[in-house]
């Protein structure tokens, strides 16, 4: 068996056509129909990866991958999104969804994407079984809790907000530009702007207390990108 895959989709016939070739591929299948039931089964059966559309009833997906974030920051999770709906899929993304799949889609597409969100979920989890912590400044970063002290209080961070600051710390003292930050940390389907990432590095500098005029730690690299300095 692959993997499990819960999928979360109102729609019975695309529900039915997830079930089916999923299945066939050699992943095990569990279903929901409404956003209550998904986000019940995803914390009691620990699924390796999530679908979700976003439109559902009782609790949207947006909702859901909010609550779910929560309590589970590593689970790899795919939105499927109607081309209507950019701002759901650029805000999902946003709360730490992997990626999107636009309807309708292609199932080879979509296997593709599984695969890779899969993969990118067991490297998460190798990194996290490497050196518990990291230390910079005031800051100390819990890679394995996934959670970031400045001072000795807990500072909550996205999901999304968590996966750059570890990108920065993995990598200290070299340059990224947006672009590549972008890449490695939103990937390649991502459809925002360089101006996601300043924002992000904004929010970050007031997570841990850098001066945002003079950043000591995230300093930014002026007509290129962001270089990380512990």
């Amino acid at each position: 068996m692959k993997g499990k895959i819960l999928v979360v989709e109102d729609d019975p016939s695309i529900l039915r056509g997830l079930q089916l070739n999923l299945g066939m591929e050699g992943y095990a299948v569990r279903s929901a129909m409404d956003g209550e039931t998904g986000l019940a089964l995803a914390r009691s059966e620990h699924p390796d990866l999530l679908l979700v559309d976003v439109m559902l009833p009782k609790l949207d997906g947006l909702a859901l991958i909010r609550a779910l974030r929560s309590t589970d920051p590593d689970l790899p999770i795919l939105i499927l999104s109607a081309k209507g709906q950019e701002a759901d899929k650029v805000a999902g993304l946003d709360l730490g969804a992997d990626d999107y799949v636009v309807k309708p889609f292609s199932l080879r597409e979509l296997l593709a994407r599984i695969a890779a969100a899969l993969r990118r979920g067991r490297v998460r989890g190798r990194s996290a079984g490497g050196e518990a912590a990291r230390h910079f400044g005031k800051a100390e970063v819990d890679l394995v809790a996934r959670k970031l002290t400045v001072e000795g209080r807990p500072v909550p961070l996205t999901a999304r907000e968590f996966d750059l600051l570890v990108f920065f710390v993995a990598h200290p003292g070299r340059v990224y530009s947006r672009e590549q930050l972008m890449q490695a940390v939103w990937g390649s389907r991502y459809t925002g702007t360089a101006r996601t990432v300043d924002n992000f590095v904004a929010r970050l500098r007031a997570h841990i207390g850098d001066d945002a005029e003079k950043p000591r730690h995230l300093e930014t690299v002026r007509g290129f990108g962001y270089r990380f300095t512990p």
